[in-house]
């Protein structure tokens, strides 16, 4: 693989007067797993359905692995295994039926098949028709068929969707060790900042068509200000001191949250109250919520 596994440019796509995808600028380093979120109808389940050839742009390039998919697809797209939305089994078959399916039309020897199984913990229910399987092994079934093949990168659309706990937490293992085990490439979907937080580096912020962030999870972090807790013993005369430079000082318990803050501010935050004659015995500034600023993004209430 040569060049940024993913490389958007100004990615547009139209449904009649719905701008779906508007003027999108994606790059996914190698090796990464990029966390790919955004409220239902953000515009990423279009937008990976273009990088895949599933459906034209009206506007921008796409280049996978160096290739440019317009001029090169067969190569752009041969070594990328995907999920979108839910797997597309066949229910009559078994697990190991279903990827010889796969392995057939795709020109894949066999020998893969023990492989992915193994991988997805799979191979004791692979005589098992994929219609008696739970949600959680169709997820990892539909795992498996992506992984035929050994795909230098690997998309996936929501892949914890209709999971329960114990479900999610094998997907979302699945997805965190993948890079280091075969060395993929990851760009997994999802409306749930919770979870992309636990496995990806990276993430993107899309809302209605258009890229918000992206960066590092640290660089979305650092995006909105945080808040100062301050612990003392009178919440009330406090809030009142500080009320001409900090209206926004709310009581907390036996304290005061102030948000908004840095370092400086802590600093003369204390010096105001220790010369108003209150005992401060705490100071502790906090960053924002994740989820919080997912949702200040996207213009989401919680």
């Amino acid at each position: 693989m040569t060049g940024p596994a993913i490389e958007t440019r100004n990615l547009s796509r139209h449904y009649g007067d719905l701008t779906a995808v508007d003027d999108l600028s994606l790059r996914v380093e190698r090796g990464q797993i990029f966390g790919f979120l955004g409220p239902n109808g953000a515009g990423k389940t279009t937008t990976i359905r273009m990088l895949l050839g599933l459906i034209r742009r009206d506007a921008g390039s796409i280049r996978i692995a160096g290739h440019d998919l317009s001029s090169n697809r067969r190569v752009a797209l041969a070594r990328v295994g995907s999920i979108v939305e839910t797997p597309a089994l066949y229910l009559n078959l078994t697990g190991r039926q279903n990827l010889a399916v796969t392995c057939h039309m795709r020109g894949i020897g066999k020998g893969e098949i023990d492989r992915v199984l193994d991988i997805v913990d799979l191979a004791k229910e692979a005589g098992r028709k994929a219609g008696e399987y739970s949600l959680g092994m169709r997820q990892r079934l539909g795992i498996a068929r992506a992984l035929l093949g050994e795909p230098e990168l690997l998309v996936l659309d929501e892949p914890t969707n209709g999971l329960d706990p114990a479900g999610i937490r094998e997907i979302r293992q699945l997805i965190a060790d993948a890079p280091a085990r075969f060395g993929t490439t990851i760009l997994v979907s999802s409306h749930m900042l919770s979870e992309v937080e636990q496995m990806a580096s990276h993430v993107g912020v899309m809302n209605q068509g258009r890229l918000l962030f992206q960066g590092t999870l640290s660089d979305l972090i650092r995006t909105a200000p945080h808040r100062l807790e301050v612990r003392l013993d009178d919440p009330a005369r406090a809030r009142t001191a500080l009320a001409d430079n900090w209206p926004d000082a709310e009581i907390s318990g036996a304290g005061l949250v102030l948000p908004g803050v840095n370092e400086a501010d802590a600093a003369a935050i204390n010096r105001q109250l220790v010369e108003a004659g209150i005992a401060v015995t705490g100071l502790t500034i906090k960053p924002p919520a994740l989820e919080d600023i997912f949702l200040s993004l996207t213009g989401e209430t919680a």
